[in-house]
């Protein structure tokens, strides 16, 4: 008896163990494509677990777009080379990203070049 109830509570512990391991999924970017920004920074997310970059991009008839570009983990893009200031408010940039499969407004950022001419990289670029 003793045994039984030492086993479930184990499975029970296992099972809440699964949501800490949860990841969405990146099937909402659509990876074959790839396609490139150029806009001026409104803000950076600097928050886990993804950071963003929220950028205005001109849309297709020259007027202002918002859009938001997704980030790894801040701690994997630290190692990258990014950090809390290195985009800011205004900065004229370019960026490469593979947008939404439905046509929203957003994408998994690849790159970022910054004014100096300096790319910072994330999602395998």
């Amino acid at each position: 008896m003793k045994a039984r109830l030492i086993g479930l509570a184990a499975l029970g512990l296992a099972s809440l163990a699964g949501p800490a391991f949860a990841h969405h999924s990146g099937a909402m970017f659509d990876a074959a494509k790839t396609d490139t920004f150029t806009g001026v920074i409104k803000e950076l997310q600097w928050t886990n677990p993804h950071g963003w970059v929220i950028a205005v991009i001109p849309g297709a008839d020259g007027k202002p777009q918002e859009w938001g570009f997704e980030l790894s983990a801040i701690n994997i893009i630290s190692r990258k080379g990014w950090s809390h200031d290195a985009v800011k408010p205004g900065d004229h940039v370019t960026i490469t990203a593979h947008p939404m499969r439905d046509g929203t407004k957003a994408g998994m950022m690849l790159t970022l070049t910054l004014p100096n001419g300096s790319v910072l990289k994330d999602h395998n670029a």
